[in-house]
């Protein structure tokens, strides 16, 4: 963890508010809260909360790799006036803890149980909850949906792989879930924050389909990347070691997913094809759509076709 960390969460939830010296309101209406709530004494999360006087349901986003609460700052924008917005860095992300793997395995199933403790420990009606989640954060929102089927009022997801189904991912992602080959992988590919930052976002868009992302972003990927002895590369090494694991628990299971969920996919992502999502959506009864010429990253590609998807999920 990062040595600042204590000493920022600590004041933050001695005010007990986990409130930025920064946070202010823009207006009468809205207020910001930027700080660490802690869950246990292993996992102190970064979090965000954007909270309106005209909020009728809550949002949580739930980040993918090599992502922070960051790359959510356009779409909290849009919602913000009427929603009650929350982001929260994953364990070994930005500026939440990093604990040892003896203690948390940074599986999928163990981040399931970040998102049931964070719902608890922030305080969010379930009944008004959309989870909104993509990429390493869609798994563990489905799957806590199966140990509590109440855990949200409705749960979207896109872009990841639900399912052992490599014939459907990228050759990088495969070689990483397979054992034979991913110590490699891990070394060639996920240890240099640089290089995983500045490729990842491309994701095989054509130039003029590419998109900046900013450098405030920029700088908290990296400024995050390295926070204590795991590096961010290294939780997306240990959460893949497990993943084969929990996809097949949830396709064995998924026929007990009672919380309703709907799929959203980038037309164009290079990592997780579409007919992953296509097959999750007729395993899980669940409604479709194509995102036509976005890519793996839709909420910074189109952040606006992302939160009218969330608002329809609110109906």
């Amino acid at each position: 963890m990062s040595k600042l960390l204590p000493t920022v969460a600590a004041v933050a939830l001695a005010l007990g508010a986990s409130i930025s010296p920064a946070a202010a309101h823009d207006d009468a209406d809205q207020s910001k809260m930027i700080g660490f709530v802690k869950l246990d004494e292993d996992i102190t999360l970064r979090r965000k909360v954007i909270r309106s006087r005209r909020s009728k349901n809550v949002v949580l986003l739930l980040h993918g790799f090599p992502e922070t609460l960051q790359t959510w700052e356009a779409v909290t924008t849009t919602l913000a006036d009427e929603y009650e917005v929350h982001a929260f860095d994953w364990p070994g992300y930005g500026l939440s803890s990093r604990p040892s793997t003896d203690k948390f395995s940074y599986a999928p199933s163990d981040y399931a149980r970040v998102v049931k403790e964070y719902v608890d420990k922030a305080g969010i009606d379930r009944t008004k909850l959309i989870i909104y989640a993509t990429d390493i954060g869609a798994l563990p929102a489905l799957l806590a949906a199966l140990d509590e089927p109440g855990i949200a009022r409705k749960i979207v997801v896109g872009d990841f792989a639900p399912f052992d189904r490599p014939q459907y991912m990228h050759e990088r992602l495969r070689d990483l879930k397979a054992p034979a080959t991913s110590d490699q992988i891990r070394t060639q590919y996920y240890q240099n924050s640089d290089k995983v930052i500045e490729n990842a976002f491309k994701g095989g868009l054509p130039r003029e389909a590419q998109f900046p992302i900013s450098t405030a972003f920029k700088q908290d990927m990296l400024k995050g990347w390295n926070q204590g002895s795991l590096t961010s590369g290294d939780a997306f090494y240990h959460y893949y070691s497990h993943f084969t694991r929990d996809e097949n628990y949830l396709e064995a299971n998924i026929s007990r997913l009672t919380t309703p969920v709907k799929i959203v996919w980038g037309e164009k992502d290079i990592y997780i094809n579409k007919e992953m999502g296509i097959e999750l959506a007729s395993k899980a009864k669940a409604d479709f759509t194509l995102l036509t010429g976005i890519g793996h990253y839709a909420h910074l590609q189109d952040p606006a076709r992302v939160a009218a998807e969330i608002r329809a999920a609110a109906q």
